[in-house]
């Protein structure tokens, strides 16, 4: 399996549990791609926020320290960096009107990662680890980049180009998160008593028609995994754990301060996938 994200912890967010899941079967090995450092995140702790690109500029360095340690929760994990460490920079992104919906901003850094111009670059870059690896799983994320940020958007597009100029055909797994599945998250953890962050308003999280779901992996036995690779993501990730009776419940926020619940499955839609619904990546294909 390989799975192409944008930047340090976006791989925990949206597929950590799908990571630890198959990264703990003897028979499956598991690739990481990331392709920024994640230089322009917002930093929470306020010990650690002149590491911005406003201030110091070092949080590029820090986040790959923290994603060490994320990888190091889930795995084992063989993990690189798109074109080598620090070939192309987080582009940052420009608020698109309510909610979490992102943009692209007016100036791009000279080597931000949602320029133009580098595509055929990244495409060339991705597609010489798809022959190295020869994975018959890639995951990435939908064509919006589930909520816009062009630097997800552009890591569907090299992934799509990529996997389409490969040697090796592989199934492409777009991640995914049903209106159904979010819904019952935010109604367990919306009278929670000392809930340190705010619940979203309606339609203010990404989520897509449930029917739009063709892939749904359990990821329940990886728990332990996916609260210590949030937790490992520090500058950008706030954990929180209610009391009896309900310290099992998980809630994390990003530095938007929306609530945000750990769900029991991770999902996905899968293009090639036969009628019905996938409990793994891997249903149907030739081993």
């Amino acid at each position: 399996m390989l799975l192409v994200h944008a930047h340090p912890d976006d791989e925990t967010l949206s597929t950590g549990g799908t990571i630890a899941r198959y990264a703990a079967e003897p028979d499956t090995a598991v690739t990481l791609v990331t392709c920024t450092l994640g230089e322009q995140g917002e930093v929470i702790p306020a010990e650690l926020a002149m590491l911005e690109a406003g201030q110091a500029d070092q949080l590029g360095g820090f986040r790959i320290g923290e994603l060490a340690g994320a990888c190091a929760a889930l795995g084992p994990v063989d993990h690189r960096f798109l074109g080598g460490v620090g070939r192309w920079r987080d582009s940052g992104m420009a608020l698109a009107g309510h909610g979490v919906r992102a943009a692209t901003p007016e100036v791009l850094h000279p080597r931000a990662l949602a320029r133009p111009e580098a595509f055929d670059a990244q495409v060339e870059a991705l597609v010489a680890v798809l022959a190295e690896v020869r994975p018959q799983v890639v995951v990435t994320y939908p064509a919006d980049g589930g909520y816009g940020h062009p630097d997800h958007v552009r890591a569907h597009e090299i992934t799509v180009a990529a996997v389409a100029a490969a040697p090796v055909p592989a199934r492409l797994a777009f991640t995914a998160v049903s209106r159904s599945a979010l819904a019952t998250g935010l109604a367990r953890i919306s009278a929670l008593p000392g809930l340190p962050f705010r619940l979203p308003a309606p339609r203010e999280l990404p989520a897509v028609a449930d029917a739009e779901i063709t892939a749904r992996i359990d990821v329940t036995g990886a728990r332990a995994a996916r609260v210590a690779a949030l937790r490992a993501h520090a500058t950008q990730v706030e954990v929180w754990t209610p009391a009896a009776p309900d310290e099992d419940t998980v809630v994390w926020a990003l530095s938007n301060g929306i609530a945000q619940p750990l769900l029991d499955a991770e999902e996905f839609t899968v293009p090639d996938a036969a009628p019905g619904l996938l409990d793994d990546l891997f249903a149907g294909l030739a081993a």
